[in-house]
């Protein structure tokens, strides 16, 4: 996907590998879904794909699940499946706040699904750079 001009690349310093820190997937996970830009989404698979842990999508899933308590928090509101259906909303205490999050942001969803996903999409691999 390319990027229009607002679209700027950002530079990130996330450790891959943090020696030591039993939780580090899950904290390099929030650390690239902080970077999210508010009316922008991106899937399980595209952050897997750019902590170098391509067939890793599910454990992306498993690591947001339990992001809630995070401090800073984690907007994992922002995360769907790679077709843009909002695969984990079961995770936001009801059925409609993932959908109403991201309404929030102008992102339209219509039957759990994001429209016109190809155009919020937010590719990590794309807008940041290690």
């Amino acid at each position: 996907m390319k990027r229009t001009k607002k679209q700027t690349k950002r530079t990130l310093k996330i450790p891959l590998v943090n020696a030591g820190r039993k939780d580090s997937f899950f904290e390099t996970v929030y650390d690239v879904v902080r970077l999210i830009p508010r009316g922008r989404a991106t899937s399980y698979g595209a952050i897997a794909a750019y902590i170098g842990t391509k067939l890793s999508a599910r454990m992306v899933g498993w690591a947001l699940s339990g992001a809630g308590s995070s401090c800073p928090s984690v907007p994992a509101h922002r995360v769907v499946n790679r077709n843009g259906m909002l695969s984990g909303k079961h995770h936001f205490g009801g059925p409609d706040v993932m959908e109403n999050l991201l309404k929030k942001e102008g992102i339209r969803v219509k039957d759990d699904i994001i429209i016109d996903f190809e155009k919020v999409f937010w590719d990590p691999a794309v807008e940041i750079a290690l």
